[in-house]
């Protein structure tokens, strides 16, 4: 029989990925340090590293994490907005995701890296095949595209170097979002 982790445990774990995803986020990864990563989190370094052996496994579940709420936000954002809209708003997000995967896939081994991205690619293309179904029965979106499409446009993200992100992230995702709108 398999013990169920306890409340102290999943609460610790849940803290260690949110500051490491923060991190990621804000510093890349190159400067992830594991111990910073505990401290901030309040936990020791044994704690740390009972849920998370390598470094690697850590990435992992940040990456995973960006995925699982890049996937969960294209319904919510067709509850509250028209499809476009929703479409661009996400488009927004993908961008912040990238910004991580870039630097997670650059971190961890080929091997790795092969497993999460094809992870991603079925869940994201759910998600991007959502927005633009709405987007269709809008009007909104050409019938001509689908997320196999969407999805090598918006590869480009993960190739972004640091200091042209700011320049190069989101203005480019608007080109693709108007490229997508149905004349």
């Amino acid at each position: 029989m398999v013990k169920a982790a306890r409340k102290d445990a999943l609460e610790n774990r849940a803290r260690i990925i949110e500051v490491a995803r923060r991190e990621v986020a804000a510093s890349g990864v190159a400067e992830l340090r594991l111990n910073a990563i505990a401290k901030e989190a309040g936990v020791g370094q044994g704690t740390l590293y009972r849920h998370f052996p390598t470094r690697e496994t850590l990435l992992v579940e940040v990456y995973r994490q960006e995925v699982d709420d890049l996937v969960g936000l294209a319904p919510r954002l067709l509850e509250t907005a028209e499809p476009v809209d929703a479409l661009a708003q996400w488009f927004d997000q993908v961008a912040e995701y990238a910004r991580v995967k870039r630097g997670v896939l650059a971190a961890v081994e080929a091997s790795v890296w092969r497993g999460i991205t094809n992870r991603s690619l079925g869940p994201i293309g759910d998600a991007i095949t959502l927005l633009l179904d709405a987007g269709r029965a809008a009007g909104q979106i050409r019938e001509d595209v689908d997320a196999g499409d969407v999805i090598v446009l918006i590869g480009y993200l993960s190739r972004l170097d640091e200091d042209e992100w700011s320049r190069r992230a989101h203005r480019p995702l608007r080109i693709v979002l108007d490229g997508l709108r149905r004349r």
